[in-house]
């Protein structure tokens, strides 16, 4: 009977020290989400341009070529409700200014896919009706004009040792191959088109013409089979990846998608040492800003980001204090967005990682880099030459200064100073 008590007064011992080391200790903190950086393809639109023969010219489109239509303003607003969902409880359920920053390219398409978003993102709750009837609220979209644009308009430019890379893909075997592989079919859609100047770079712009009128149920002409536009498809992948890959691709990194990549990582390190809004950066661009991005990344599939196609980069807090990266990849609106993960890291990614892995492409001065060898040392010749004319200027007219002075001095002439200094 003694041995039982004595088991029972251990137990209870044991329990209540437990007890008093859980009173004291700390309590442990969640891991948690801190900050999202989105950055999303336009909806559907119309063609941003047309060939010669095309039985369906500007007219035909409500709106004109390159404008966002109403499939294309759904598919936004689907979006918008899709990333409601996914940040419940992260994001308010209104919207709060402080909470959200958005920027767009200078584009009737991609400002009016950014306000669609919001619109689903963020309905007006009973406080923020303006109108009874109209469950939409305005908010803010910020831009800058497309010439000043040097960071969601791609590729950049004018920028010299990008055209001379490019120069030098043209070289490479694989555009070669490519070139000779297609060269009857590139003269063939010409033919049938009607443009001058049909080429591996340009191609997409007949496949872009008749993918946007197939989607909107306008008969192809007869040339235009499923087969034609299937290759025509390729190709046009093809040009993406010329763009910014197949040769230097680090390279052309640092002085396209590198530069947008700079940025959202410069606002990962900030939200992750400082408290401050906004918790959620939205930006709103085309295809070529998606690809641009995952080239420098190293994450591109090899294919056009489709209307409305999402990627997302979420700064979570660890609970031992340290900060992660995760990205994930939206291009199916009926799948959950799809896990990317950076080279050599995994996909819940240490922050420190991902900078030290990312810095090959972060340009350290883009303009600079930008420029051509030749171009540098050419300018550092010219400055020096600038420099010593102008010291050389200089000597020359204190010298005729000098000569001068002396010529016009008469015989005799003494300064008064002198005079005085020896009286």
């Amino acid at each position: 009977m003694a041995g039982r008590q004595t088991g029972w007064s251990q137990a209870a011992l044991l329990q209540f020290l437990l007890g008093m080391c859980l009173t004291v200790m700390p309590p442990i903190q969640a891991r948690s989400l801190r900050f999202v950086t989105l950055l999303y393809r336009h909806g559907d639109r119309s063609p941003v341009k047309t060939y010669p023969k095309d039985p369906y010219q500007e007219e035909k489109w409500p709106q004109g070529f390159g404008q966002l239509t109403k499939e294309g303003m759904l598919q936004h607003w689907e979006l918008g409700q899709a990333l409601r969902q996914r940040y419940h409880g992260f994001l308010n359920t209104s919207y709060h200014r402080q909470e959200v920053y958005v920027r767009s390219t200078d584009f009737d398409r991609t400002l009016m896919s950014a306000e669609a978003n919001l619109a689903g993102l963020f309905p007006p709750n009973e406080v923020q009706h303006f109108n009874p009837n109209i469950s939409w609220q305005p908010i803010p979209v910020h831009t800058v004009p497309i010439t000043e644009d040097r960071l969601l308009k791609f590729p950049l430019g004018p920028c010299p040792r990008y055209e001379q890379l490019q120069n030098e893909t043209r070289q490479t075997p694989e555009y070669q191959n490519r070139s000779i592989q297609n060269a009857q079919f590139l003269n063939m859609v010409a033919n049938e088109t009607g443009l001058t100047n049909v080429t591996l770079e340009t191609i997409w712009n007949v496949y872009d013409t008749l993918f946007c009128e197939q989607t909107h149920g306008l008969l192809l002409p007869p040339w235009a089979s499923p087969q034609t536009v299937q290759r025509l498809s390729q190709l046009k992948d093809f040009s993406f990846l010329f763009l910014f890959g197949i040769h230097e691709q680090v390279q052309k990194a640092r002085l396209q998608g590198g530069v947008l990549l700079a940025q959202i990582l410069k606002n990962l390190t900030l939200m992750a040492t400082t408290s401050q809004f906004p918790k959620l950066l939205v930006y709103s661009a085309h295809d070529t800003t998606l690809v641009a991005l995952q080239m420098a990344l190293n994450v591109y599939n090899g294919k056009q980001a489709p209307y409305a196609s999402c990627h997302i980069f979420e700064l979570y807090q660890e609970d031992n204090g340290n900060f992660s990266v995760e990205m994930y990849f939206r291009n199916d609106s009926k799948k959950a967005p799809w896990p990317l993960i950076l080279p050599v890291c995994p996909h819940r990614c240490p922050l420190q990682d991902f900078l030290r892995l990312t810095e090959p492409v972060i340009p350290k001065d883009w303009q600079k880099e930008c420029q051509l060898a030749n171009d540098t040392a050419d300018t550092g010749v010219i400055v020096a030459l600038a420099v010593c004319g102008s010291i050389l200027f200089l000597l020359i007219v204190l010298l005729l200064t000098i000569l001068f002075r002396m010529q016009a001095q008469p015989p005799g002439y003494h300064h008064v100073a002198d005079r005085e200094d020896h009286a």
